[in-house]
C-alpha cells in the first residue's frame, strides 16, 4: 500500500495557536493522542509497541506517516467480519524503546490510564481524530476505547482545558465518543488539529472557518 505525499506546508500569514500543529516539532509524546481515544499500548522488556484499529484506509496512510515521523516503523493488516461488512484496519507499531517511556505512563496494573497532568495539544488532537474523528450532525466526534471507562473523565478534563469541553455519547448514541458541537469549539477544533491531510475525505476533517470570521 502507497503511502500519500506530505501534506502542504503551513500558510506562513496565519497565526500559529500555542496548542496548535506548528507549535512543536513532532515527539513521540504526541502519540498520547492515540491513546486518549481507543489506541491500545503493550509492553514487553524495555520496548513497546502501540496499536489502533480504524474504520477506512486513509485513516492507515496518515497514521503511518505520523508513526514514520517520528522514527517508527508501522504495519498493517484488515480484519473484521465479511458477513457483516463492517472491516476494520490494524496499524501497530514495531516493538520500539522509545516507546517505553509512553506505555509506562499510560499502564497501571495493565490498565490503560492517563498519567498525572494529561494534557493535549493540536499534534496530540491531529493524531487522535487521524485515527478517530468524524463529522456527525450536530459536530464532529472523537472515538474512545469502548473498555477505557476509567480513561474517559480525565480525557474530558483535557479536552476542555484547551477549549474543546464535549458531551459523552454511549454505544447506544454511536458512541463511546466525546462529542465537540458548537461554531465556537469546531472551529477551535480545526484551529487545533491543522490542515487536513491529503488522503482524508473533506467531509472527515473539520474546516477552518473563512478569514475574517
Amino acid at each position: 500500500m502507497s503511502l500519500t505525499p506530505p501534506d502542504s506546508p503551513p500558510d506562513p500569514g496565519r497565526q500559529l495557536s500555542l496548542f496548535g500543529t506548528e507549535a512543536a516539532d513532532p515527539s513521540v509524546a504526541d502519540l498520547a493522542g492515540l491513546l486518549a481515544g481507543p489506541g491500545e499500548v503493550v509492553r514487553m522488556g524495555g520496548t513497546a509497541r502501540l496499536s489502533v484499529a480504524v474504520d477506512a484506509g486513509w485513516r492507515v496512510h496518515v497514521l503511518v506517516a505520523e508513526l514514520a515521523a517520528r522514527g517508527l516503523s508501522a504495519t498493517w493488516e484488515t480484519a473484521g467480519a465479511e458477513e457483516t461488512g463492517q472491516r476494520r484496519h490494524i496499524v501497530r507499531t514495531a516493538y520500539a524503546s522509545t516507546l517505553a517511556p509512553l506505555a509506562l505512563a499510560w499502564t497501571r496494573g495493565g490498565v490503560k490510564r492517563p498519567p498525572a497532568g494529561f494534557h493535549l495539544n493540536g499534534r496530540r488532537l491531529r493524531i487522535w481524530l487521524a485515527a478517530a474523528g468524524r463529522a456527525d450532525p450536530s459536530g464532529f466526534l472523537l472515538r474512545l476505547g469502548p473498555v477505557d471507562e476509567e480513561c474517559w473523565p480525565p480525557v474530558r478534563r483535557a479536552l476542555a482545558a484547551v477549549g474543546l469541553a464535549g458531551a459523552l455519547l454511549d454505544a447506544d448514541a454511536g458512541g463511546p465518543a466525546y462529542r465537540i458541537s458548537g461554531r465556537r469549539r469546531l472551529a477551535r477544533l480545526a484551529e487545533l488539529v491543522g490542515d487536513r491531510p491529503t488522503a482524508a475525505p473533506p467531509a472527515d476533517w473539520p474546516a477552518r472557518p473563512p478569514a475574517g470570521r
